[in-house]
């Protein structure tokens, strides 16, 4: 069980059941009041987030969960599959669950599985990864006193702003948080 001072960014709760991840809190104290810490609550099924407050004498369960190290092999319909790299056992993880990672997902790519009760509750892709530019339009020279950026497309069919050197066959990171160009691989 959790106190209030326990709660911080990264936690995962048990709220009504229901397994959140902390996405912030902020501990408050008002003159001859109690202490409240405000958090900001992401829901690991459903994406939705919430807010709450816990009061002094408030303890929440920290969630059971198990971050998997595994193998994205491939997709059928609107179920992806991985497999558990300590265990070689297959996960099948719905789209939804999946969420906007699934255009950075490539066959034999390692992500980390968050499963709660036996689960997959979300899936979780590296921060930067690399891909092959497959298209890059010719960059035009003009006004380039300032960072002039054209669309180029990467493997996953990804469309990506990326600077006018870049071009067919480069290696470039991007961050998979933002969906923006981090700089060329060699």
């Amino acid at each position: 069980m959790l106190g209030i001072t326990d709660i911080r960014k990264g936690k995962i709760v048990v709220i009504d059941g229901e397994p959140y991840v902390v996405m912030s809190s902020e501990f408050l104290r008002k003159q001859q009041r109690r202490p409240v810490v405000r958090t900001i609550l992401k829901h690991l099924r459903t994406g939705v987030t919430r807010e709450h407050s816990f009061q002094q004498s408030d303890k929440v369960p920290e969630a059971d969960v198990e971050r998997k190290q595994c193998q994205f092999l491939y997709r059928q319909g609107d179920v992806f599959v991985f497999m558990d790299q300590s265990s070689y056992e297959q996960l099948e993880v719905d789209s939804g669950t999946v969420g906007h990672e699934a255009k950075f997902l490539l066959e034999g790519q390692d992500v980390e599985v968050t499963v709660f009760e036996g689960v997959p509750v979300s899936v979780t892709v590296p921060i930067k990864v690399d891909r092959k530019v497959i298209e890059a339009p010719p960059g035009v020279r003009g006004d380039t006193s300032s960072n002039v950026m054209k669309d180029v497309v990467v493997e996953g069919d990804i469309r990506v702003k990326a600077p006018l050197f870049v071009s067919e066959g480069d290696m470039i990171r991007i961050n998979t948080r933002e969906g923006v160009y981090v700089e060329r691989v060699n």
